[in-house]
């Protein structure tokens, strides 16, 4: 299955971003936008650039005009879509089943919330895609899963609903269980649960899951 990682235009913290990359190979970079000039600075190639550009200047762009393996697009600013979801429908072109977005977390709420409705396009289109920061791992899920606690992003486990509630929802393996509940999409129910076995097991029957693996 191929793969792709997105470096999009948010908070990128360097020294995490440069640490994540060396430690996993990706047929595809990403840059999306602004996420070039981390790209740039730090002299790693992307294999497609995609944008508006009115972050990224045309001084950082203009070194892979031309070129014969990188790919860009280029849209116009006063466009339907942000930088990360043209950069995600990028990766989903290119058959990727696993997507991993750097830069997509930050100070700007609305755009964070854009790139959870991002999550979600991707899961209905058959991917993984992953908002990944130093304190968070974040993705969709509309099936059961498990967790190995040896591979969590972090100390906590944090479930809600999305789109609509979760029925049938039964935890093992961790802190907080339940059985057969359901999970509505207004309150804090499903935060900050802990996984207390090798593995946590997640089942339900009907809904969409946003899964927070986090650590302070």
């Amino acid at each position: 299955m191929r793969n792709a990682v997105i470096i999009s235009g948010g908070r990128i913290e360097e020294d995490f971003a440069l640490s994540f990359l060396k430690k996993k190979r990706y047929d595809h970079i990403i840059a999306a936008d602004r996420g070039l000039l981390f790209l740039h600075h730090h002299h790693i190639l992307p294999s497609h650039i995609v944008g508006d550009f009115d972050s990224a200047s045309a001084a950082v762009l203009e070194p892979y005009q031309g070129s014969e393996t990188i790919a860009i697009r280029r849209f116009r600013p006063e466009k339907d879509w942000t930088d990360t979801e043209i950069a995600v429908e990028q990766a989903l072109e290119l058959g990727c089943g696993t997507i991993d977005i750097l830069g997509g977390t930050g100070s700007r709420m609305d755009h964070m919330f854009a790139n959870l409705q991002v999550l979600a396009l991707a899961l209905e289109r058959g991917a993984d895609c992953r908002l990944v920061d130093s304190h968070n791992m974040v993705y969709m899920r509309d099936r059961q899963f498990t967790v190995r606690r040896s591979d969590q992003w972090g100390t906590f486990l944090s479930l809600f609903a999305y789109g609509g509630d979760v029925t049938g929802l039964t935890l093992r393996g961790v802190k907080y269980p339940v059985k057969h509940f359901t999970l509505g999409t207004a309150g804090s129910r499903g935060v900050s649960n802990e996984i207390t076995a090798e593995t946590a097991e997640i089942d339900f029957e009907t809904g969409k899951l946003l899964v927070m693996e986090t650590k302070d």
